[in-house]
């Protein structure tokens, strides 16, 4: 078998590939584009070939950035379009291709890599840990009040945030390049956030609001005229309003795109697609009870490449030291690291000290951004602590001022 970058004139192997390996056909191109693979870069792809030279295997990735605590942005390669022909699974192919490409990103002095997965028990055993996740909450209109905040400091107070900016519903095509801007404003301070390159929403590529699927659009603007966020959504069978994504630079701006789709007329019901642990949407509705949460799952999934950049790349909040062994299988690596955090930055070195964790390296990326917390971990039966505190001691450290949450699908 051979396994080798494609060129543009392999896009339409790769594409019909790809498609035949998810048992589907390719859409046909329409005006306005908007096919999902018009983003792929051709030298950033892969095809797995057999012996007589039939394609058997795609794989392929995109030059996103990803946001990590501390608002420090770093490379992130999205692993996208992989897949093997039903006729050549459990073969190896598919570990052949991650073995070659993650072998291909370390060369290139990536940190780390990125992806969503099609199915929860395929990507552990390369090394990827989820690292994000995101729920559905569906609210009934006839429930969708908002009840007004009472964070006064005097008992049963009500105090007002008030809302200065506007609000104007557009179609997409008449606000592309400001939700371009607007999203990459939210994603520069949303840990766990990737950027939504330029080629992307130049071609209509992915999903609403950048692909041409009819959507309305609400856009926010500050008491300057600033734009400063956006929510996604249509209204369809059963007059449910579908939000596909809001997009704010805070919460007071947040809860008035929430407040415009719950209070919209004609309307059975409002769901939010995307909505990160613990947001306090919920607790806004004046009736708890009337957010139902659905859906909770996995979202972006991270592997560490260079264990040590990674870990001093990103942002802290806690003083301390931490020694960790990780242990990448799949890469044939092992390493034992003391991480010592002052001041909100890291350093990371090679130990001999005894550890206080011993993890897998995909372990490490589900902790990495803060989204899972390596107690959780530790009692799953994943990470080992090697004493009482060590598990409380990697809590505190990897904690994060903000939940990660990412939108983005590719």
């Amino acid at each position: 078998m051979e396994i080798r970058p494609t060129t543009d004139e392999d896009l339409d192997v790769f594409v019909d590939t790809v498609h035949a390996a998810f048992g589907l056909f390719p859409e046909t191109p329409v005006d306005g584009g908007g096919l999902w693979w018009s983003a792929l870069e051709m030298d950033r792809c892969l095809l797995a070939l057999t012996a007589d030279g039939r394609p058997v295997g795609t794989a392929a990735t995109y030059p996103f950035e990803l946001t990590l605590p501390g608002e420090t942005l770093v490379p992130a390669p999205g692993v996208t379009a992989v897949g093997v022909l039903p006729s050549h699974r459990r073969q190896g192919v598919l570990s052949a291709m991650m073995r070659h490409q993650l072998t291909e990103l370390r060369s290139r002095g990536e940190i780390l890599s990125v992806l969503l997965a099609s199915e929860a028990t395929i990507y552990s055993r390369f090394g990827y840990g989820p690292a994000t996740y995101t729920a559905r909450l569906t609210v009934p209109r006839h429930q969708a009040a908002l009840s007004v905040p009472r964070a006064s400091g005097v008992a049963n107070t009500p105090v007002v945030v008030a809302d200065n900016g506007s609000v104007e519903v557009l179609r997409p095509a008449e606000c592309g390049e400001i939700l371009e801007e607007v999203y990459d404003r939210y994603r520069r301070a949303q840990p766990g956030a990737l950027s939504r390159p330029h080629r992307w929403w130049a071609l209509r590529a992915g999903q609403p609001p950048i692909s041409p699927t009819p959507r309305y659009i609400a856009l926010h603007r500050d008491a300057d005229g600033v734009p400063d966020g956006y929510v996604s959504y249509s209204i369809g069978e059963g007059k449910t309003l579908t939000v596909d994504e809001i997009i704010a630079t805070d919460d007071v701006v947040f809860t008035a795109l929430a407040r415009l789709v719950l209070s919209h007329d004609l309307v059975s019901k409002v769901v939010f697609k995307h909505v990160p642990p613990q947001h306090p949407l919920r607790w806004q509705l004046t009736d708890f009870r009337a957010g139902e949460v659905s859906g909770d799952m996995d979202w972006l999934w991270v592997r560490l490449l260079d264990v040590p950049r990674a870990l001093t790349a990103r942002g802290w909040f806690t003083d301390g030291e931490i020694v960790l062994a990780v242990d990448d299988p799949f890469l044939d690596d092992h390493g034992r690291y003391l991480l010592t955090v002052r001041d909100g930055k890291a350093d990371c070195v090679p130990t001999g000290r005894a550890p206080d964790l011993s993890l897998d390296v995909c372990d490490l990326g589900s902790v990495y951004l803060g989204g899972t917390a390596p107690s959780t971990l530790v009692r799953a039966g994943h990470i080992r602590a090697h004493h009482p505190d060590a598990a409380a001691l990697a809590d505190a450290l990897f904690r994060t001022d903000r939940s990660p949450h990412c939108l983005h699908w590719f």
